[in-house]
């Protein structure tokens, strides 16, 4: 049970969200609820600043704009940022000086002293009628103040070509801002299906828009491997490729042997310097992702003998055919042993060449080695592994993948990278010197930190973006669902641990079920403006009310952009259950307030014309079919959704 209750400065009602995938109806809104809902701020800016003070008048875009900035290769990317945007859709002529000019319309500035308050990626934003000022300690600072600014212009500044009869005004206004957590990343799984260069490229200029400053690679699973390795070929000969199947992953039929293995990819070192240099340009971090010792299949299958398994090699790179059991739960049990073998002093060779590698590709403190997952099963019954345990004095499995996540560690250690993995490596009691990304909700984190490891929050309660946003018949089926309202209630520090443990907090995309970027931008957005909204603002700034009214002024702006969005946060919310006499009951609610839900049971599409939703429903005798569409006023802001009469008796029970 969670309550989500507005700041009181909006004088909002408190309604009440059960579990992750049902919320009560909402209350009558109060007349400043309905007022935010119908008349869109005009400053909507995400993540919310820290303090915003708004001024009289605006500053009118000239014809001819002169930007002043410093002429230092940091400052390169926020000054073609802004000039790049200011431009294309304006159509201003928009030039660069770097010595101080009084006929600067935008001015950025690094401080001759350092504002303490800042520190390296705050700034401060002033508009005034005539000039726009930015002024940060370091050129972090400048780039997230240009995000900022950008924001208070009309949506269409995001387009790639001019527009017509726009009035390119902003708002007066002065703001202070700086980051509340120094890691603010999200996940991206380039490893269950390929993402090009490019498209990577293109998910790194979605996310520092919201001021992400890390993106955390996923190179390698089971699927795929997708990084080049001197001295490895078969990694990405054979590792990075496997079946092209399209459906539901996880359920494909197993390939044949003659199906062509030519669906994949992967990046060469050359690549990875591109992106690197890609991201440092937008003040993001990369980090590596190598995971192990389980999620290992496309390595085995490169290198079987890595493998613990008798047979390995006739194992191939997983196609998304079943090759996990979960019915028991974790760990599962694996079908095909996807580890490398902790007894086999030939994986920790191979581990040190990999690893020498990344860590002169990765300029980041850290490398993700991950561990999470790892079945036991062919563990269990390896003599090997049996004579290891005996040697070490290893009483259990657990301590077998501590043990060597421990030599691994020593091997990151060595190239002078920090280790950090998923929570499971707190199982083999490894030194505090590991960092812990915890991923298992917010609990393994919260552990962590009190035993003084280093703490990234991703907990699938809040952060996983694989997870569906909306009700199972829309979304590709995951096993979870994770409401925007529920990804914004995310808080990365934890009020029981000491804070300088927590390093900050990271959303994850996982992409079993996403097949290509549009997908992926989809997926991302707009839970990844809530976890932006949570690693940046102060907590205290948070309010679920506000934060939907600058989403829906920030749809605008990406559907300007071209970047593909969710709208599930306007979809019906469907609740079962049955009368005394075993009738099916059928209540329907929404995420947000202010929405009329309309519906028919005639098969035919409601509009704003249909019966009203307002009472739980029962379903005639015959009817087949419930459709149902969600209004605000006169304007439909939900999809057209088609729920199958049996399945709302499947989930009701039986009868």
């Amino acid at each position: 049970m969670k309550n989500i209750i507005a700041l009181c400065c909006f004088c909002l009602v408190s309604y009440t969200v059960t579990g992750q995938t049902s919320v009560s109806p909402a209350p009558a809104l109060s007349a400043e609820t309905a007022s935010i809902l119908n008349s869109p701020p005009e400053i909507a800016i995400i993540p919310e600043p820290v303090a915003i003070v708004k001024q009289e008048g605006y500053f009118i875009l000239p014809a001819n704009v002169t930007i002043q900035c410093a002429d230092v290769p940091e400052n390169k990317q926020a000054l073609a940022f802004l000039e790049e945007r200011l431009s294309a859709a304006t159509g201003s002529y928009v030039s660069a000086v770097s010595k101080t000019t009084p006929s600067a319309s935008i001015k950025l500035l690094i401080n001759d002293k350092a504002d303490h308050t800042l520190a390296a990626e705050g700034y401060h934003l002033q508009v005034t009628p005539n000039h726009i000022t930015i002024r940060a300690n370091k050129p972090a600072g400048l780039f997230y103040g240009v995000q900022t600014l950008l924001q208070l212009f009309p949506a269409a500044i995001e387009s790639k070509e001019k527009v017509q009869d726009i009035e390119w005004k902003a708002p007066c206004v002065e703001i202070t801002d700086y980051p509340r957590v120094g890691w603010r990343g999200l996940m991206f799984d380039v490893a269950r299906h390929f993402f090009t260069k490019e498209e990577v490229k293109q998910y790194i200029d979605a996310m520092v828009r919201y001021k992400y400053n890390v993106l955390h690679l996923h190179l390698t699973d089971d699927e795929g491997w997708r990084i080049e390795i001197k001295g490895l070929p078969k990694l990405t000969e054979v590792g990075a490729w496997n079946v092209k199947k399209v459906g539901e992953f996880g359920n494909f039929i197993p390939p044949v042997a003659d199906e062509p293995r030519n669906y994949g990819g992967f990046y060469t070192q050359d690549d990875i310097r591109e992106l690197v240099a890609y991201a440092k340009a937008r003040f993001v971090n990369i980090l590596p992702e190598i995971d192990v010792p389980g999620h290992s299949l496309a390595a085995v299958s490169s290198y079987p003998e890595l493998s613990c398994t008798p047979g390995a090699e006739n194992y191939r790179v997983r196609s998304g055919e079943r090759i996990m059991d979960w019915s028991r739960g974790a760990p599962p049990i694996a079908l095909v042993d996807n580890t490398l073998c902790p007894a086999n002093e030939k994986v920790y060779s191979f581990l040190d060449t990999i690893i020498t590698q990344v860590a002169a590709l990765f300029p980041f403190d850290y490398i993700h080695m991950g561990g999470d997952e790892a079945p036991f099963n062919f563990w269990e019954k390896n003599d090997s592994v049996k004579a290891l345990m005996q040697k070490e004095g290893l009483k259990d499995m657990h301590q077998v993948q501590g043990y060597f996540e421990k030599r691994v560690q020593k091997i990151v250690e060595a190239k002078g990278k920090k280790f950090i993995g998923w929570d499971e490596i707190l199982d083999g009691d490894l030194p505090s010197s590991a960092a812990v990304m915890s991923w298992r909700g917010m609990k393994y984190g919260t552990e962590a930190a009190k035993k003084k490891h280093e703490v990234v929050m991703s907990p699938s309660t809040f952060a996983y973006l694989d997870y569906m946003q909306a009700d199972a018949i829309t979304e590709p089926r995951v096993y979870a669902s994770l409401r925007l309202s529920k990804s914004y209630e995310f808080d990365p520090v934890p009020a029981d641990v000491d804070p300088k443990y927590i390093k900050g907090g990271q959303a994850n995309l996982w992409t079993e079920q996403v097949y290509n970027i549009r997908q992926a931008e989809y997926m991302t957005w707009p839970r990844g403006m809530a976890i932006a909204e949570s690693v940046w603002s102060p907590a205290a700034k948070k309010n679920w009310t506000n934060f939907f009214g600058r989403v829906e002024q920030h749809f605008k702006r990406l559907d300007v952009a071209e970047t593909k969005y969710a709208p599930s946060v306007y979809d019906p919310i469907f609740k079962v259950s049955r009368s005394a006499d075993r009738q099916l009951q059928i209540e329907l609610s929404t995420e947000v307030e202010g929405l009329d839900i309309y519906y028919s049971f005639d098969n035919s599409f409601p509009d704003r014309f249909y019966p009203k939703y307002t009472e739980k429903l029962t379903p005639p005798k015959d009817a087949t079919m419930l459709k149902v569409i969600t209004y605000r006023g006169k304007n439909q802001v939900g999809r057209m959704m088609n729920m199958p009469i049996e399945e709302l008796n499947k989930r009701a029970g039986k009868k």
